[in-house]
């Protein structure tokens, strides 16, 4: 056994959580060569490079592989937000997990809390990805809403609130344990007694602030000794996200502006005249969520009729329409990459 000493370059792990518009994806997008998966739309406004919006937990993870495969090309990942990847992992999950001998309506329809025991699982596939990203030298992390929950010492009488990850209670710890640094911003409120007799209060303030260290109210947590409160500025931890080793920073080049080149009134004519009539989408009558992922591996929609055909699950001739939901959901999305390994083994000398 060959034994070792000193720092290992990695990426780091972080989760960025707090109450709904408080500036989480704005504060994230200041990390260099960041790139997006974003599950909920919450980075439309914002000129920053993303993803395609993942539609299904396997576009998802088709996603944050595509990253760990190239991962020369990106300074960081960051999945905005966690909650709303769980939805997507929820999803699966109810697909691939029948009660029955039909999709799950809800993941507690697996009884006796098997359902989360599912999920808990699953979301692990993710933060493995995460991991050998972050192996490569990537920084790789979530952003994730925060929500109030009761919360009873296990050794003391009473109870009170405190600000947790708003996932479920098996997935929350899993991702807080994962993670190298978990900080959580919040607007510091202060209450101000208006009588003498201290029974009526005001409050006032509103500064953003974050915090990184565990304490009763609140989950956080760090390993670079930084302060326990600190303004929520990207700059008090920039040092924190800077660039693996030599590493080069990855920039989103814009495009050249071409100049538009002058055309004669009686070429332009001519030009629409012989103009070729658009394509129509091929992947129109197709559910959405499995288009995206047929779009994105470049899978045309009739391979994956053959495929469902030659399995003798429908005709080859079943319109789109009449695939049952959770035919769809379970087995042609839930098990994407045996149906798209079936469709490459289809083709015979080039693609369809």
């Amino acid at each position: 056994m060959q034994i070792t000493r000193g720092i290992i370059p990695k990426g780091l792990k972080f989760c960025i959580y707090g109450p709904e518009g408080i500036g989480k994806s704005t504060f994230a997008s200041h990390i260099p060569g960041i790139v997006y998966i974003d599950t909920e739309g919450s980075t439309a406004s914002m000129d920053v490079p993303r993803l395609p919006k993942p539609t299904s937990w396997q576009m998802l993870i088709q996603e944050a592989e595509h990253v760990r495969d190239n991962a020369q090309e990106f300074g960081a990942l960051v999945i905005d937000t966690a909650d709303w990847a769980e939805r997507l992992c929820m999803d699966a999950v109810c697909a691939s997990h029948p009660v029955n001998g039909k999709p799950m309506a809800s993941i507690e329809d697996a009884g006796y809390g098997k359902g989360y025991v599912y999920l808990y699982e699953e979301f692990g596939k993710l933060l493995n990805i995460m991991q050998e990203i972050a192996d490569r030298g990537v920084h790789v992390g979530f952003t994730a809403h925060a929500m109030m929950r009761k919360f009873e010492q296990p050794d003391e009488l009473g109870a009170y609130d405190r600000w947790e990850l708003k996932m479920s209670k098996k997935v929350a710890p899993l991702v807080k344990e994962w993670c190298d640094v978990l900080l959580f911003a919040n607007y510091k409120t202060m209450v101000y007694a208006t009588d003498k007799d201290g029974k009526k209060h005001k409050a006032a303030g509103g500064q953003r602030v974050m915090y990184t260290t565990h304490h009763p109210c609140w989950d956080a947590k760090n390993r670079q000794g930084l302060p326990d409160e600190m303004p929520f500025d990207f700059n008090q931890v920039a040092a924190l996200f800077a660039p693996i080793g030599s590493k080069p920073t990855p920039t989103i080049q814009a495009q050249e502006e071409l100049p538009i080149p002058q055309v004669a009134p009686a070429a332009q004519e001519n030009a629409q005249q012989q103009a070729v009539p658009q394509q129509p989408d091929i992947y129109f009558n197709v559910p959405s969520a499995l288009a995206d992922l047929m779009r994105q591996d470049g899978i045309h929609p009739d391979e994956v009729k053959a495929a469902i055909a030659q399995r003798g699950y429908f005709p080859l001739d079943t319109p789109w329409a009449k695939y049952p939901a959770d035919f769809v959901q379970g087995v042609l999305i839930g098990a994407w990459p045996q149906v798209k390994q079936m469709c490459m083994d289809n083709r015979k000398g080039g693609p369809f």
